[in-house]
Parts: structure tokens; C-alpha cells; sequence
């Protein structure tokens, strides 16, 4: 008699090990097609959140786009800081920065504090003479 003629309370083995196989065949397509399940939902969830935080940058984006328009920004720094464009009186080439530095150091004003601009026109002015001795001032009555 061989294994596979042999008998177990009526069934022959073979018989029976198929059936083990099967059943367990069975449990681990069930247990795979219940993980794919709960995997599916994990992604599903992922994917939610993936559409909810790319509406949120879009939103993000558009404050940003809001915030930094120009003429927000110049109301503001207007409103609360009191600055404001720079007037056309301010406008100097590089070749007139030597000369305002100049006129300062002579007369200690800038060129806001109400003297004119000459962005064109160099100074007669020699940086390595002293500065002209200025007459002493006589005290109000």
C-alpha cells in the first residue's frame, strides 16, 4: 500500500492534503483581498489629502499674490510708514553720487534738506584742502 492509497477515517490522505491546500489557498486570497482593501482606502485617503493641500497652496498662492501687489504695498508703506515714491528731484546718475557725497562734507546738508541737485555739473572741489574756516557765530539777542 502506498501514501497515496492510504486512508484516513474513509478519506484517502491525498484527499485530505488537497483540502488543507485549498482552504488554505482560500484564507490567503481573503486575507490579500482584505489588505488590498485597506490599502486602497489608505491611498484613497492619501489622494483626499493630496487634492485638499494643493487647494490649499493654490489658496496660499493667491494671498501671496494679493499681499505683494504694488499698490497694496504703496498704500501701506504710505499709511503707516509715510514713505512714498522717490520725486524726480532725486534722480541722480552714478557720475553725480561723487558730487552730492562732496556738497555734504561742505556743507553738511543733503540734497533733501533743500539744496538743488546737479547730478551733471562736478564740483571745484578738492578733498585733500581743508574745508574753508567758517566765520564764528554771534549769539541772538
Amino acid at each position: 500500500m502506498s501514501l497515496l492509497d492510504r486512508r484516513v477515517r474513509g478519506f484517502r490522505l491525498v484527499d485530505l492534503i488537497a483540502a488543507a491546500l485549498l482552504v488554505a489557498l482560500i484564507l490567503g486570497v481573503y486575507l490579500a483581498k482584505t489588505m488590498a482593501g485597506r490599502e486602497r482606502t489608505e491611498i484613497a485617503s492619501v489622494e483626499r489629502q493630496i487634492g485638499e493641500e494643493k487647494a490649499r497652496i493654490r489658496l496660499l498662492q493667491a494671498e501671496v499674490a494679493h499681499l505683494e501687489e504694488p499698490a497694496r504695498l504703496e498704500h501701506l508703506s504710505v499709511a503707516y510708514l509715510g514713505l512714498a515714491p522717490v520725486s524726480i528731484k532725486r534722480d541722480v546718475d552714478a557720475a553725480g553720487l561723487g558730487d552730492i557725497a562732496r556738497t555734504a562734507m561742505i556743507t553738511g546738508k543733503t540734497p533733501g534738506d533743500g539744496m538743488p541737485v546737479a547730478p551733471h555739473q562736478p564740483l571745484s572741489f578738492d578733498p585733500t584742502r581743508p574745508p574753508p574756516a567758517r566765520a564764528p557765530e554771534t549769539p541772538a539777542q
